[in-house]
């Protein structure tokens, strides 16, 4: 898949956005957890300073300090569980502060002392020089008796971080399978999505000037891709009643035009053979009945074309062995190759079976061999080979002659188009025997191609579908 098609743009947008919105959602979640773990840790750590202000310094004269000190020790046993507990009495003096911890992940003397007036809040996170931290509840009580306390209670963050890493390391394993599955998700949605232009391009492709009656697919889903598909048909639909009109202006055109020729072309014969004409007014109407000629020539070309464009070669389909038809072709135009001492040879296979219109097919033949002809010089040689290759019947028409220009290859077959217009009327070329090649090609489902090196020669390969079945006419 191309970096530069719309498929590939569309999955990569469409997977980045999945990937952002996942690590804005990863990120969201990491931070949400941690301030809310914290504040319940906080939270939790109040209640226990609670507890120990109300169970243990509500009767701390009749008490004692020294029970509460010990009750503290046996009861919460902060050191065994990684508890800081610190009692300040209102005149800022310690009634008690626990010690490090079992696994000395912070210590206790390492937290400032806060005392009246400056209490703190109810719940505080506080950094440690080692780089850890604690969230400390903080209770500030006053017993029945007056006395007051300042009770601390805290516990390290380090659990809750090492929660934290956990899921952020959990996150960044689902990360590349969140990009698979977005990237794999979001191709196969673009794909259905974009289903129907692969579809309304296949079939555009395949719509040319012979089948303007075909329409592309219209996918029924009310957007914007329907309403493509029906402009593009209304587009089409439109080119095809413009090109049938142009079609039928050049039938009609030929074919109008040919009765006023053949009447012009006859009463010029007729009055050239008048005897009583001078010399010059003779070679002047000689010269004139040549260009009617031609122009009845032209005529006749625009009319067969208008007629294989219009699809009527195909009514008349045969079988037939293209073999045999070109090497008789060959053999019944060799006399225009005498005049030149130019040879002729013919190479075919036993039997090269293709349907189509006979007289167009030896039309082809005809067209390619007489431009073989003109454009060789005098003892050159011509060949034409037929042969079945790859599943093709195909067909060569080679010469040792002037050549053609490469820059002239891409139009030869247009029509009018002569490489050298000079020469090329002195032949008595228009520019359409080629032309008509192609449309015959065309009309027989064949392709035609060209070679040629200036000064050495031309070589044009035709290759026809191989027709099946055993009746061929000769």
């Amino acid at each position: 898949m191309s970096i530069r098609s719309l498929r590939f743009q569309l999955t990569t947008w469409y997977a980045s956005l999945v990937i952002a919105a996942f690590g804005l959602a990863a990120a969201l979640t990491v931070m949400e957890l941690s301030r809310y773990l914290k504040a319940d840790l906080g939270r939790t750590q109040l209640r226990r300073a609670q507890q120990i202000a109300e169970l243990l310094l509500a009767n701390v004269k009749r008490t004692g300090e020294a029970y509460v000190t010990n009750e503290i020790r046996t009861v919460y046993a902060p050191e065994a569980n990684d508890r800081f507990v610190r009692i300040t009495r209102r005149s800022g003096s310690e009634l008690y502060a626990s010690g490090p911890p079992k696994d000395e992940s912070f210590n206790p003397a390492d937290v400032p002392p806060l005392v009246a007036p400056a209490l703190p809040p109810p719940s505080r996170e506080q950094k440690l020089p080692g780089g850890g931290s604690l969230v400390i509840g903080s209770y500030d009580y006053r017993a029945p008796d007056g006395m007051g306390f300042l009770v601390e209670v805290g516990a390290p963050t380090a659990p809750l971080q090492a929660m934290l890493d956990r899921l952020v390391f959990q996150l960044l394993v689902g990360l590349p399978l969140v990009l698979i599955a977005a990237a794999g998700g979001g191709y196969y949605l673009i794909h259905r999505a974009l289903a129907p232009v692969e579809q309304i391009a296949r079939k555009a492709e395949q719509i040319t000037q012979h089948n303007l009656s075909e329409r592309l697919p219209v996918a029924r889903t009310g957007d914007e891709l329907e309403r493509l598909s029906v402009s593009l048909n209304h587009m089409i639909a439109r080119l095809e009643n413009a090109f049938l009109n142009a079609q039928r202006f050049g039938a009609d055109a030929s074919h109008e035009l040919r009765t006023p020729l053949t009447i012009l072309r006859g009463e010029l014969e007729r009055v050239v053979q008048d005897k009583s004409l001078g010399t010059d007014l003779r070679d002047s109407i000689g010269s004139i009945l040549e260009e009617v000629e031609r122009l009845a020539g032209m005529v006749e070309g625009l009319f067969a074309i208008s007629r294989l464009e219009a699809g009527e070669a195909q009514a008349e389909w045969v079988q037939i062995d293209l073999g045999k038809l070109t090497a008789s072709t060959a053999d019944q135009m060799s006399l225009l190759a005498e005049d030149k001492e130019i040879s002729i040879s013919c190479e075919t296979d036993e039997t090269v079976p293709v349907a189509g219109d006979r007289a167009r097919l030896k039309q082809v033949v005809v067209n390619l061999l007489d431009n073989a002809i003109k454009y060789t010089p005098e003892k050159g040689a011509v060949n034409l080979r037929v042969a079945t290759v790859d599943g093709h019947a195909t067909l060569e028409v080679i010469d040792n002659g002037i050549g053609i220009p490469s820059d002239a290859l891409p139009h030869i077959f247009e029509r009018f188009f002569r490489v050298d217009k000079v020469r090329s009327r002195d032949r008595g070329g228009a520019g359409l025997g080629l032309a008509i090649v192609k449309s015959i090609c065309v009309a027989h489902g064949a392709e035609i191609q060209v070679e040629s090196t200036l000064g050495k020669g031309s070589r044009f390969r035709i290759e026809f579908p191989l027709a099946s079945g055993s009746e061929i006419k000769r």
